[in-house]
């Protein structure tokens, strides 16, 4: 018995579970009204999305550009089944499941491509379309967010540590996350302040 609870898989926190399945559904539905607003480009090149709000704030510019099929494929299709199964996890946590260390190190391993890959489309965005997607940036929000509180978990889960550094993340998780996207927005200002 005692063998058994030594080996059970490591429970991680509601909040994660809350954090993980409301993230994964935003992206989700942001990532499938991308999809259909890039349907609709496909099949009429002049369609006006639904966020071409003025030359800063284009959506259009951003899903007709070849950054939007950055592996031969639409990014939304890569979100739609990523942010699914992250809802399926986060759901999974609530229900009281509890998952190896392997299996996080899986989860780690797509927030942290979700997040370099976010990183590259923000860059591309502000530097080469030099326009900005609503919805893309909604996108950014809930995978930086995501991937900060499950590395911070993660680290202090499975790194065998007690040092000031993991006690330090997991402590100030939320505002590292928080400040990690205001330095986003800020390069966002910086990088448009002529077209204000």
């Amino acid at each position: 018995m005692s063998t058994e609870i030594h080996n059970a898989p490591p429970k991680a926190p509601t909040w994660l579970g809350w954090v993980l399945m409301i993230g994964g559904i935003i992206g989700l539905i942001l990532s499938v009204i991308i999809m259909a607003e890039k349907l609709a480009i496909l099949e009429d090149p002049g369609h006006i999305t639904s966020c071409d709000f003025n030359a800063v704030l284009a959506c259009g510019d951003v899903m007709r550009s070849g950054q939007a099929n950055a592996f031969g494929i639409p990014n939304p299709l890569i979100g739609i089944a990523g942010f699914a199964a992250v809802a399926i996890i986060g759901a999974g946590i609530l229900a009281g499941g509890g998952f190896r260390g392997w299996f996080w190190f899986g989860a780690q391993a797509g927030l942290t491509f979700a997040m370099m890959f976010c990183h590259w489309l923000a860059y591309q965005s502000m530097s080469v379309i030099r326009a900005l997607c609503p919805y893309c940036m909604g996108v950014w929000t809930v995978s930086i967010i995501m991937f900060v509180l499950v590395t911070a978990w993660n680290v202090k889960t499975f790194s065998g540590s007690d040092s000031t550094f993991v006690n330090a993340l997991y402590k100030y998780k939320w505002v590292i996350a928080i400040v990690w996207l205001l330095l986003i927005a800020a390069a966002a200002v910086w990088s448009f302040r002529y077209m204000f």
